[in-house]
């Protein structure tokens, strides 16, 4: 098997900054002054009109009355879809600039020589801010490998970077309040650190594929990124055009599933399968995400909904996780430089800690 080089490999994520100037020109602060306050005012006035809108639509449109499965359910799908694409738009944009600060050389340098616990902790923070999809799992995971950066702490950035990102957090924030959001937030970090410290205490690079530890001797390359505020502003406009051109399709598909769930589905009928007193609904819940494909966008309308219907938060909660932090393309990804054993203690570690936490928030709340 021919190794695969950890900086050679193409992704959505990676953006290439045009040439620098040493100072932005008085042109683009210019541009920004002028459209930024007209942006903000367009996106403030059509996402303050949805629901009138979707009441209108439902009512006037269709003729329906907003009370009944088929007007409720037009009702919830018209008023989230545009919400939901909007908070992405300008959420994506201004974490597009923040990402511009930490980009994938820059995160494996901060993390090289960290010890465990510290190195934990920084990667779970780091994999929040950090570019990261499927496609880019196996470059990152041999770039850390090769600049010394422990197993456990690569781990805690790979499972915090697709599960605690801007995304999710902005849905969550936007559907079912910063409650829930923050946490998720906390849960996710703290998921991601004891799942990457416990991994570490195991040390089981020995489970490594043969020719990943022959790189552990290697000398890192780091490539470091000089940007202007052009570029970062372009680099918030790339992360718009690629994250929602990607995602879109997975929130009209979750919003309309939620949409029915939420206009068909009896009141209290999910409180029987997914609520507190269902003691089996948890490890349920996570057995049944792990091997299911989607993100944040597709899931989170869907969680909405089910809580709307009774379901318990931790079990909603932990099967949204086990979704997102064991996406199924990522494990096969990871099979190419990760032995089946240390793939299947990954998954155990993080789903008991996605099991554990959905226990303690049906306790708690």
């Amino acid at each position: 098997m021919e190794p695969i080089q950890p900086f050679g490999g193409s992704c959505a994520c990676n953006t290439t900054p045009s040439n620098n100037n040493n100072s932005p020109t008085r042109l683009f602060w210019v541009k920004c002054c002028v459209a930024a306050p007209l942006g903000l005012g367009i996106w403030f006035y059509l996402y303050s009109h949805l629901k009138p809108f979707a009441h209108f639509v439902t009512t006037t449109l269709f003729s329906l009355d907003p009370s009944s499965h088929l007007g409720s359910t037009i009702e919830f799908f018209v008023y989230d879809s545009p919400k939901v694409i909007l908070l992405l738009t300008l959420i994506v944009f201004a974490v597009g600039i923040v990402r511009s600060f930490f980009t994938q050389e820059r995160t494996r340098k901060y993390l090289a020589g960290k010890r465990e616990t510290t190195g934990n902790a920084m990667a779970a923070l780091l994999g929040i801010v950090t570019p990261f999809c499927s496609c880019s799992a196996i470059p990152l995971f041999l770039g850390f490998v090769q600049a010394g950066v422990p197993l456990g702490v690569t781990f805690s950035f790979l499972i915090a970077a697709p599960m605690v990102n801007e995304i999710a957090l902005i849905l969550l924030y936007g559907l079912l309040g910063w409650k829930v959001a923050a946490l998720y937030l906390v849960t996710g970090l703290l998921i991601a650190m004891v799942a990457g410290w416990i991994i570490g205490r195991l040390h089981l690079e020995g489970w490594m594929e043969d020719w990943v530890q022959q790189m552990r001797s290697g000398e890192a390359i780091v490539l470091e990124q000089h940007l202007n505020w052009p570029d970062r502003f372009r680099m918030g406009w790339e992360a718009v055009r690629d994250i929602v051109g990607k995602v879109w399709l997975y929130v009209i598909a979750g919003i309309a599933i939620g949409a029915i769930i939420h206009g068909y589905v009896p009141e209290n009928f999910m409180a029987k399968i997914m609520g507190e007193s269902s003691w089996w609904s948890v490890p349920a819940a996570v057995v049944f995400g792990v091997p299911m494909y989607s993100n944040a966008a597709g899931i989170v309308p869907i969680v909405e909904a089910l809580l709307g219907k009774g379901a318990a938060l931790g079990t909603v909660l932990a099967f949204m996780m086990s979704v997102i932090a064991l996406s199924l393309p990522e494990v096969i990804i990871l099979r190419k430089v990760l032995k089946m054993r240390l793939i299947a203690v990954f998954i155990g570690v993080v789903a008991s800690g996605i099991v554990f936490t959905g226990y303690l928030f049906n306790f708690i709340i």
